[in-house]
């Protein structure tokens, strides 16, 4: 990326973790949900997180994190005048209930947008009820990329900004011949697409290619099979608690991340907390967002979440970019000084460069994040020790040439 955008960076007011823009903007597409009346006092926004089931784990702290960004820019003021009222609803880490939530926030609560979703297979679930009815998603996670819709803001990873970058760095520390883990859906099989890929071309080994379903529990056949195949380092795409049972199961067969190293996509701080950091120490995570990160926005960021969650509370990467999704839309509604999707869409990759909790980022034409990426090892009190960072925010890439040649996103 060329440095000289990293210099037009904004003035706006700082708040915990992203300055929200208030410049003027541009029109909308036909047939999208309406915008809330001038004289009505609020404005709802839907968040769609997995509250039970085997991804709550993970997604709760990210709606908690959704709703402090709005209460912060409720407190500041709101969206064009008006109040932000959350519908909070439960996906239940079904993909199919993802789908009837989402048309019922957007059709019954006439949300001006939503924010939620963590698999691969809830964002899928969802994509056609947010094309059908020209809505517009914030999706907060790292994904597999292969994929650009206009209803979708991609705030999450692309995987040349997240796996990609974490092989590299494998490789440059001699880990060279590697055993793919992963649940047994769209971002782990993907992921791993890619992966191969990169190895082969970088002239590693892929020792070994395991799934387990999403939620599963038993690794005896797994590990055996890592035992016989005698990886390096495990690059690990499991899912949810699966990642509890991998992990104890691992160590009693005599392989903690001391001995055998594990690379993770999917663990964080709040699962690390959630397992046992003493059960994940000196494992190895690729993300774009530490809660370590010394910066003065990140600092404020964490301070005010753990003002409303808890002095003790852990911050992780989703939860960085469900609250940054939010002031982003806000932003986007100002500029537009609209709340229809696609005038909001629009505005959103025309803004401005900000100094986020995460780093310098910006949305691109395809609607995807310029992030920096970072590998960190969990330290025993369940932070990150950050080992590595990109040099400069990384441009977003949907479609990786090795996996998808020839595959590009045009977003209009």
């Amino acid at each position: 990326m060329n440095h000289r955008f990293l210099l037009k960076l904004s003035g706006f007011a700082l708040m915990a973790c992203y300055a929200a823009s208030i410049l003027a903007g541009a029109g909308a597409r036909p047939n999208v949900p309406p915008s809330p009346a001038p004289d009505t006092p609020a404005v709802k926004v839907g968040v769609l997180h997995s509250l039970t089931g085997t991804m709550a784990i993970s997604e709760v702290t990210v709606k908690n994190a959704t709703m402090l960004a709005i209460d912060q820019l409720n407190a500041s003021g709101g969206a064009l005048g008006k109040q932000v009222e959350p519908v909070i609803e439960d996906g239940a880490s079904d993909p199919a209930i993802f789908s009837q939530k989402a048309q019922k926030l957007i059709q019954q609560d006439k949300v001006a947008t939503v924010f939620g979703g963590w698999t691969s297979a809830s964002r899928k679930a969802m994509l056609p009820v947010f094309e059908r009815f020209h809505s517009l998603l914030w999706y907060p996670v790292q994904f597999e990329g292969n994929e650009c819709s206009s209803d979708i803001m991609y705030s999450g990873a692309q995987p040349n900004q997240q796996i990609v970058p974490a092989l590299d760095w494998a490789f440059q520390k001699g880990y060279k011949k590697i055993f793919l883990l992963g649940s047994d859906y769209v971002f782990p099989r993907t992921a791993n697409l890619i992966l191969k890929k990169h190895i082969v071309q970088s002239r590693g080994t892929v020792a070994g290619e395991e799934y387990v379903p999403l939620g599963g529990t038993d690794f005896s056949s797994v590990i055996s099979k890592i035992k016989l195949a005698g990886p390096d380092i495990i690059f690990n795409t499991l899912n949810g608690d699966s990642n509890v049972s991998f992990f104890k199961q691992a160590s009693a067969a005599g392989m903690p991340p001391s001995k055998l190293p594990v690379m993770s996509f999917s663990i964080a701080e709040q699962e690390a907390k959630a397992m046992g950091a003493s059960l994940v120490a000196g494992s190895y995570a690729a993300w774009n967002y530490f809660q370590t990160l010394d910066t003065p926005a990140n600092k404020k960021f964490v301070a005010a979440y753990r003002a409303k969650f808890g002095k003790d509370a852990a911050l992780d990467d989703p939860m960085a970019h469900g609250y940054i999704d939010v002031m982003a839309w806000a932003a986007a509604v100002r500029k537009a000084g609209s709340f229809e999707p696609d005038a909001v869409r629009k505005a959103a990759a025309q803004l401005d460069w900000e100094d986020s909790c995460m780093g310098k980022i910006k949305f691109a034409g395809n609607q995807s994040l310029y992030q920096t990426a970072y590998v960190g090892q969990l330290e025993p009190n369940g932070d990150f020790k950050i080992l590595w960072q990109s040099k400069e925010p990384l441009m977003p890439d949907p479609y990786d040439q090795l996996a998808f040649p020839g595959k590009s996103c045009l977003i209009k």
